[in-house]
Protein backbone atom coordinates (compact mmCIF):
# COMPACT_ATOMS: atom_id res chain seq x y z
CA UNK A 1 0.00 0.00 0.00
CA UNK A 2 1.32 3.46 -0.88
CA UNK A 3 2.55 5.52 2.03
CA UNK A 4 1.09 9.01 2.28
CA UNK A 5 3.16 11.91 3.52
CA UNK A 6 0.75 14.55 4.75
CA UNK A 7 1.65 18.14 5.41
CA UNK A 8 1.19 21.70 4.30
CA UNK A 9 -1.16 24.28 2.94
CA UNK A 10 -0.59 27.58 1.15
CA UNK A 11 2.30 28.29 3.51
CA UNK A 12 4.01 25.12 2.28
CA UNK A 13 3.72 26.35 -1.31
CA UNK A 14 5.36 29.63 -0.28
CA UNK A 15 8.19 27.79 1.44
CA UNK A 16 8.89 25.44 -1.46
CA UNK A 17 8.60 28.16 -4.10
CA UNK A 18 11.26 30.25 -2.36
CA UNK A 19 13.54 27.30 -1.74
CA UNK A 20 13.40 26.24 -5.38
CA UNK A 21 14.13 29.79 -6.57
CA UNK A 22 17.23 29.90 -4.41
CA UNK A 23 18.42 26.47 -5.57
CA UNK A 24 18.16 27.60 -9.20
CA UNK A 25 20.17 30.73 -8.46
CA UNK A 26 22.72 28.69 -6.50
CA UNK A 27 23.38 26.08 -9.19
CA UNK A 28 23.51 28.77 -11.88
CA UNK A 29 26.37 30.43 -10.03
CA UNK A 30 28.23 27.11 -9.88
CA UNK A 31 27.77 26.70 -13.62
CA UNK A 32 28.86 30.18 -14.67
CA UNK A 33 31.57 31.04 -12.12
CA UNK A 34 34.93 29.51 -13.12
CA UNK A 35 36.17 29.20 -9.55
CA UNK A 36 32.90 27.65 -8.40
CA UNK A 37 33.02 25.12 -11.26
CA UNK A 38 35.90 23.40 -9.46
CA UNK A 39 33.69 22.70 -6.44
CA UNK A 40 31.10 19.94 -5.92
CA UNK A 41 27.67 21.41 -5.04
CA UNK A 42 25.46 19.26 -2.78
CA UNK A 43 21.80 19.58 -1.83
CA UNK A 44 20.80 18.13 1.56
CA UNK A 45 17.20 17.62 2.67
CA UNK A 46 17.39 16.68 6.33
CA UNK A 47 13.71 15.82 6.93
CA UNK A 48 12.93 14.61 3.45
CA UNK A 49 9.71 12.68 4.11
CA UNK A 50 8.58 10.78 1.02
CA UNK A 51 9.53 13.37 -1.59
CA UNK A 52 5.88 14.16 -2.25
CA UNK A 53 2.78 15.10 -0.28
CA UNK A 54 -0.87 14.22 -0.63
CA UNK A 55 -2.59 16.34 2.03
CA UNK A 56 -1.70 18.59 4.97
CA UNK A 57 0.10 17.29 8.04
CA UNK A 58 -2.12 16.08 10.85
CA UNK A 59 -0.71 17.94 13.84
CA UNK A 60 0.33 16.12 16.96
CA UNK A 61 -2.33 15.45 19.56
CA UNK A 62 -1.03 18.22 21.80
CA UNK A 63 -0.98 20.83 19.04
CA UNK A 64 -4.29 19.77 17.53
CA UNK A 65 -5.97 21.10 20.63
CA UNK A 66 -5.38 24.56 19.21
CA UNK A 67 -7.92 25.05 16.44
CA UNK A 68 -6.13 28.01 14.89
CA UNK A 69 -3.37 25.67 13.72
CA UNK A 70 -5.62 23.28 11.80
CA UNK A 71 -5.85 23.22 7.98
CA UNK A 72 -8.48 21.79 5.61
CA UNK A 73 -7.33 18.56 3.97
CA UNK A 74 -6.17 18.40 0.35
CA UNK A 75 -6.09 15.03 -1.41
CA UNK A 76 -4.26 15.81 -4.65
CA UNK A 77 -0.64 14.86 -5.32
CA UNK A 78 1.92 17.59 -4.64
CA UNK A 79 5.69 17.59 -5.02
CA UNK A 80 7.83 17.88 -1.91
CA UNK A 81 11.19 19.60 -1.45
CA UNK A 82 13.29 16.56 -2.43
CA UNK A 83 11.38 16.14 -5.69
CA UNK A 84 11.57 19.85 -6.52
CA UNK A 85 15.30 19.94 -5.81
CA UNK A 86 15.85 17.13 -8.30
CA UNK A 87 13.97 19.15 -10.93
CA UNK A 88 16.22 22.20 -10.52
CA UNK A 89 18.38 23.06 -13.53
CA UNK A 90 21.33 23.36 -13.59
CA UNK A 91 21.55 20.27 -11.37
CA UNK A 92 23.45 19.66 -8.17
CA UNK A 93 26.21 17.07 -8.43
CA UNK A 94 24.97 15.24 -5.34
CA UNK A 95 21.71 14.93 -3.40
CA UNK A 96 21.43 13.68 0.18
CA UNK A 97 17.97 12.90 1.54
CA UNK A 98 17.73 12.05 5.25
CA UNK A 99 14.66 10.47 6.81
CA UNK A 100 14.07 8.28 9.88
CA UNK A 101 10.71 6.76 8.96
CA UNK A 102 11.17 3.40 7.21
CA UNK A 103 8.03 3.71 5.08
CA UNK A 104 9.03 7.19 3.97
CA UNK A 105 12.51 5.99 3.06
CA UNK A 106 11.00 3.36 0.76
CA UNK A 107 9.03 6.08 -1.01
CA UNK A 108 12.12 8.28 -1.27
CA UNK A 109 13.97 5.45 -2.98
CA UNK A 110 11.43 5.63 -5.83
CA UNK A 111 12.93 9.01 -6.74
CA UNK A 112 16.03 7.15 -7.89
CA UNK A 113 13.87 5.45 -10.50
CA UNK A 114 11.82 8.52 -11.42
CA UNK A 115 15.01 10.54 -11.85
CA UNK A 116 16.99 7.65 -13.30
CA UNK A 117 19.54 9.95 -14.90
CA UNK A 118 20.53 11.14 -11.43
CA UNK A 119 20.28 7.78 -9.67
CA UNK A 120 24.00 7.58 -8.92
CA UNK A 121 23.94 11.11 -7.52
CA UNK A 122 21.19 10.46 -4.97
CA UNK A 123 22.09 9.23 -1.50
CA UNK A 124 19.24 8.25 0.83
CA UNK A 125 20.06 8.02 4.52
CA UNK A 126 17.81 6.48 7.17
CA UNK A 127 18.98 8.17 10.33
CA UNK A 128 18.46 10.93 12.86
CA UNK A 129 19.36 14.11 10.98
CA UNK A 130 20.94 15.83 13.98
CA UNK A 131 23.51 13.09 14.55
CA UNK A 132 24.17 12.11 10.94
CA UNK A 133 24.68 15.65 9.70
CA UNK A 134 27.11 16.51 12.47
CA UNK A 135 29.28 13.56 11.45
CA UNK A 136 28.92 14.53 7.79
CA UNK A 137 30.02 18.10 8.52
CA UNK A 138 33.10 16.80 10.30
CA UNK A 139 34.07 14.20 7.67
CA UNK A 140 33.48 16.13 4.41
CA UNK A 141 36.34 17.90 2.65
CA UNK A 142 35.01 21.43 2.50
CA UNK A 143 37.88 22.63 0.37
CA UNK A 144 36.27 20.86 -2.57
CA UNK A 145 32.58 20.81 -1.61
CA UNK A 146 29.79 23.30 -1.02
CA UNK A 147 26.21 22.63 0.06
CA UNK A 148 22.71 23.94 0.56
CA UNK A 149 21.08 22.31 3.59
CA UNK A 150 17.31 22.46 4.10
CA UNK A 151 16.14 21.83 7.66
CA UNK A 152 12.37 21.39 7.53
CA UNK A 153 11.37 19.72 10.82
CA UNK A 154 7.81 19.04 11.93
CA UNK A 155 8.51 20.65 15.30
CA UNK A 156 11.54 21.28 17.48
CA UNK A 157 13.77 18.45 16.29
CA UNK A 158 16.64 20.68 15.15
CA UNK A 159 19.22 21.08 17.90
CA UNK A 160 21.46 24.13 18.14
CA UNK A 161 24.57 21.95 18.10
CA UNK A 162 23.61 20.90 14.56
CA UNK A 163 23.29 24.53 13.47
CA UNK A 164 26.72 25.20 14.96
CA UNK A 165 28.20 22.24 13.09
CA UNK A 166 26.75 23.44 9.78
CA UNK A 167 28.07 26.96 10.31
CA UNK A 168 31.52 25.72 11.34
CA UNK A 169 32.11 24.25 7.87
CA UNK A 170 32.17 27.77 6.38
CA UNK A 171 30.79 26.13 3.23
CA UNK A 172 27.05 25.65 3.78
CA UNK A 173 24.03 27.81 2.99
CA UNK A 174 21.20 27.01 5.38
CA UNK A 175 17.46 27.22 4.84
CA UNK A 176 15.64 26.54 8.09
CA UNK A 177 12.00 26.36 9.09
CA UNK A 178 11.90 27.72 12.64
CA UNK A 179 8.75 26.51 14.49
CA UNK A 180 7.95 29.82 16.13
CA UNK A 181 4.17 29.39 16.26
CA UNK A 182 3.54 25.66 16.31
CA UNK A 183 6.02 25.02 19.11
CA UNK A 184 8.34 27.70 20.53
CA UNK A 185 5.74 30.30 21.46
CA UNK A 186 3.55 27.57 22.96
CA UNK A 187 6.35 26.53 25.31
CA UNK A 188 6.83 30.12 26.47
CA UNK A 189 4.01 30.06 29.00
CA UNK A 190 2.32 33.26 30.07
CA UNK A 191 1.70 32.31 33.68
CA UNK A 192 5.27 32.17 34.95
CA UNK A 193 8.28 30.43 33.47
CA UNK A 194 7.84 27.14 31.60
CA UNK A 195 8.14 23.72 33.29
CA UNK A 196 11.69 22.38 33.54
CA UNK A 197 11.36 19.94 30.62
CA UNK A 198 10.12 22.76 28.36
CA UNK A 199 12.97 24.99 29.51
CA UNK A 200 15.43 22.27 28.56
CA UNK A 201 13.87 21.95 25.13
CA UNK A 202 14.07 25.70 24.53
CA UNK A 203 17.70 25.77 25.61
CA UNK A 204 18.50 22.86 23.28
CA UNK A 205 16.89 24.71 20.35
CA UNK A 206 18.39 28.14 21.06
CA UNK A 207 21.74 26.86 22.28
CA UNK A 208 21.70 29.22 25.24
CA UNK A 209 19.77 29.98 28.40
CA UNK A 210 19.69 33.67 27.53
CA UNK A 211 16.15 33.24 26.22
CA UNK A 212 14.96 33.44 29.82
CA UNK A 213 16.16 37.03 30.30
CA UNK A 214 15.03 38.03 26.83
CA UNK A 215 11.54 36.58 27.00
CA UNK A 216 10.65 37.06 30.69
CA UNK A 217 10.94 39.77 33.30
CA UNK A 218 10.39 39.95 37.03
CA UNK A 219 7.84 42.47 38.25
CA UNK A 220 6.28 43.39 41.55
CA UNK A 221 2.51 43.47 41.78
CA UNK A 222 0.75 45.24 44.61
CA UNK A 223 -2.32 43.48 45.97
CA UNK A 224 -4.60 43.86 48.97
CA UNK A 225 -2.35 41.38 50.74
CA UNK A 226 0.95 43.10 49.94
CA UNK A 227 3.53 43.01 47.17
CA UNK A 228 4.11 39.87 45.12
CA UNK A 229 7.05 39.19 42.80
CA UNK A 230 5.79 37.65 39.55
CA UNK A 231 7.39 36.40 36.33
CA UNK A 232 5.90 38.02 33.23
CA UNK A 233 6.24 36.88 29.62
CA UNK A 234 7.54 39.76 27.48
CA UNK A 235 8.07 37.80 24.26
CA UNK A 236 5.89 38.18 21.19
CA UNK A 237 6.52 36.69 17.76
CA UNK A 238 8.64 39.65 16.66
CA UNK A 239 10.90 39.40 19.70
CA UNK A 240 11.27 35.62 19.42
CA UNK A 241 12.13 35.89 15.73
CA UNK A 242 14.66 38.65 16.32
CA UNK A 243 16.30 36.62 19.08
CA UNK A 244 16.66 33.56 16.84
CA UNK A 245 18.06 35.59 13.92
CA UNK A 246 20.62 37.10 16.29
CA UNK A 247 21.52 33.60 17.48
CA UNK A 248 22.18 32.59 13.87
CA UNK A 249 24.44 35.62 13.51
CA UNK A 250 26.69 34.32 16.28
CA UNK A 251 27.76 31.35 14.12
CA UNK A 252 27.09 32.16 10.44
CA UNK A 253 28.96 34.67 8.27
CA UNK A 254 25.77 36.40 7.11
CA UNK A 255 22.08 35.99 7.96
CA UNK A 256 18.97 37.22 6.16
CA UNK A 257 17.31 39.96 8.21
CA UNK A 258 13.82 39.26 6.87
CA UNK A 259 12.77 35.69 7.70
CA UNK A 260 9.40 34.99 6.10
CA UNK A 261 6.44 34.32 8.44
CA UNK A 262 4.49 31.36 7.10
CA UNK A 263 0.81 31.54 8.05
CA UNK A 264 -2.06 29.13 7.78
CA UNK A 265 -5.48 29.93 6.32
CA UNK A 266 -6.52 31.53 9.62
CA UNK A 267 -3.54 33.93 9.43
CA UNK A 268 -1.80 32.28 12.38
CA UNK A 269 2.00 32.27 12.13
CA UNK A 270 3.28 28.70 12.12
CA UNK A 271 6.93 29.01 11.12
CA UNK A 272 9.64 31.45 10.13
CA UNK A 273 11.54 30.59 6.96
CA UNK A 274 15.12 31.62 7.76
CA UNK A 275 18.33 31.79 5.74
CA UNK A 276 21.99 31.90 6.74
CA UNK A 277 25.20 31.70 4.69
CA UNK A 278 28.39 30.13 5.99
CA UNK A 279 31.03 30.83 3.36
CA UNK A 280 32.64 34.23 4.07
CA UNK A 281 33.52 34.79 0.40
CA UNK A 282 30.06 34.34 -1.04
CA UNK A 283 27.91 35.07 2.01
CA UNK A 284 26.94 38.65 1.15
CA UNK A 285 25.82 37.67 -2.34
CA UNK A 286 23.94 34.64 -1.02
CA UNK A 287 22.09 36.70 1.59
CA UNK A 288 21.25 39.42 -0.93
CA UNK A 289 19.64 36.81 -3.18
CA UNK A 290 17.84 35.14 -0.26
CA UNK A 291 16.51 38.41 1.14
CA UNK A 292 15.01 39.25 -2.24
CA UNK A 293 13.40 35.81 -2.45
CA UNK A 294 12.07 36.09 1.11
CA UNK A 295 10.12 39.28 0.44
CA UNK A 296 6.36 38.73 1.00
Amino acid sequence: MKTSHTFGGDWTEQKLERLQKYLKAYTTIFTKNKRAQKLIPIYVDAFAGTGYRTKPLQLTESLSLFEEFTEPEVENFLKGSAWLALEVKPSFQKYIFIEQNTAHVKELQKLQTIFSGKQDNIQIIQSDANNWLQDWCRDTDWKTHRAVVFLDPYGMQVEWKLIEALAKTKAIDLWLLFPIGVAVNRLLTKGGKPPLVWEQTLTRVFGTEDWRDNFYSEKTETTLFGDNDVTVKEADFAKIGEFFVNRLKTVFSEVAENPLPLRNSQNTILYLLCFAAGNPTGAKTAVRIAQHILKP
